[in-house]
């Protein structure tokens, strides 16, 4: 069954070690036939949620920025696909930011059902991307048709670029390959 996949990397940084796992998993799910979407938040201006749940009433938030988009392509996504780089043990702020800023979809007819998780850190110890993946299951479970279907974590990789040849490269595009 073809498949509508919604690539969103977070990381602001160019040519980063997260958006080359996401690349490699758009290239599996491309190579197995689905289409795939890549979106950057970098240069993107998405603010901070205010809190007026506006949004739980109109379907669309007050905040007149490029999140409004991307939460509408969101909802009509069947594959949401998350890259991140780890701070701190944690996802990246603007990640965080744009999961508060998609509240629109609560309560929404949205199509997402399976959900991956792609990450790097500079660490490499087992478990460095738990905390982030129970951030990402907080926000999964506001949404009850959606369950997170996998992540790949990549370790040890710091500077630009020094994902080169990662085995998580490989997992990724394995990954995308099987959606």
């Amino acid at each position: 069954m073809l498949k509508n996949v919604l690539i969103l990397s977070t990381s602001l940084r160019k040519n980063s070690n997260s958006e080359a796992v996401a690349s490699a998993f758009a290239k599996g799910a491309r190579d197995a036939g689905h289409r795939v979407q890549e979106i950057s938040l970098r240069g993107k201006n998405i603010g901070f949620c205010k809190g007026c749940l506006v949004c739980q009433k109109t379907g669309s938030c007050v905040i007149q920025d490029d999140a409004v988009e991307i939460a509408q392509r969101m909802q009509d996504a069947d594959v949401l696909v998350f890259a991140t780089p780890i701070y701190y043990y944690e996802m990246s702020g603007q990640m965080k930011t744009l999961l508060d800023r998609v509240n629109s979809l609560y309560g929404s007819d949205y199509r997402f059902k399976e959900i991956y998780f792609l990450s790097t850190a500079a660490e490499d110890e087992k478990g460095v991307d738990s905390r982030a993946i129970g951030g990402l299951e907080g926000w999964i479970a506001c949404f009850e048709r959606a369950r997170l279907s996998g992540s790949v974590f990549a370790g040890g990789v710091n500077e630009a670029g020094e994902i080169e040849g990662h085995q998580a490269l490989r997992d990724a595009y394995h990954m995308g390959s099987k959606v």
